[in-house]
């Protein structure tokens, strides 16, 4: 029993109608829960955010969507309101499979901080929990799908890598925004790692 299955963030804001809408984002979703039989153990990971995030345009006067700001840990997106706590933009897509989850590893809820990866905030220190739980049960072989290739599943694989897991992509079941050309500088940083993208 060494292989978990991790969805990241398959939640109704990133799927088509949602505040973060990610083109045919529920598309995946018949493939994922399909999936979720062959795996020891599967992971779900959920954007959480408090109202008003310092990720958020909207926390930044006169700022808009998609510009780039400077954080006190480095360069950061500013994101159209996403993925408040509980709120149905939160929430998993009513399609996704949750029942099969052992675990659900909820991130980007510190006010201050966004967080993209399922193992460490954007800082790339304040760990989630994730790493220890993997480890405690054993779970060496990865295999990551869900929203978005780019950015949540890319910095999820990147720090899994470098974490010493073995991992695999599962781009089919995966989706991305591709903000200008973030999704072939992700392709190459994972590929770089050693991530396999199949």
């Amino acid at each position: 029993m060494t292989q978990a299955l991790i969805v990241i963030d398959v939640q109704n804001d990133f799927c088509p109608g949602g505040a973060l809408a990610v083109a045919d984002g529920d598309a995946i979703l018949p493939g994922i829960n399909a999936l979720m039989e062959a795996f020891d153990a599967v992971i779900l990971t959920q954007d959480w955010h408090p109202a008003g995030h310092s990720s958020f345009a909207s926390a930044h006067a006169g700022r808009t969507a998609y510009e780039m700001t400077e954080m006190p840990y480095g360069p950061q997106v500013l994101w159209p309101d996403h993925c408040v706590q509980g709120t149905d933009g939160a929430a998993f897509h009513p399609d996704l499979a949750t029942t099969r989850a052992d675990l659900i590893i909820r991130k980007g809820f510190d006010p201050d901080i966004d967080s993209y990866s399922a193992f460490f905030e954007n800082d790339q220190t304040t760990p989630t929990g994730l790493e220890g739980y993997l480890r405690t049960r054993g779970l060496t072989d990865l295999t990551l799908v869900g929203l978005a290739t780019d950015f949540c599943v890319n910095y999820s694989a990147v720090d899994a890598a470098r974490l010493g897991f073995s991992v695999t992509v599962r781009e089919n079941l995966c989706r991305a925004i591709d903000l200008d050309g973030s999704l072939a500088a992700a392709r190459q940083g994972m590929a770089e790692l050693g991530v396999r993208l199949t």
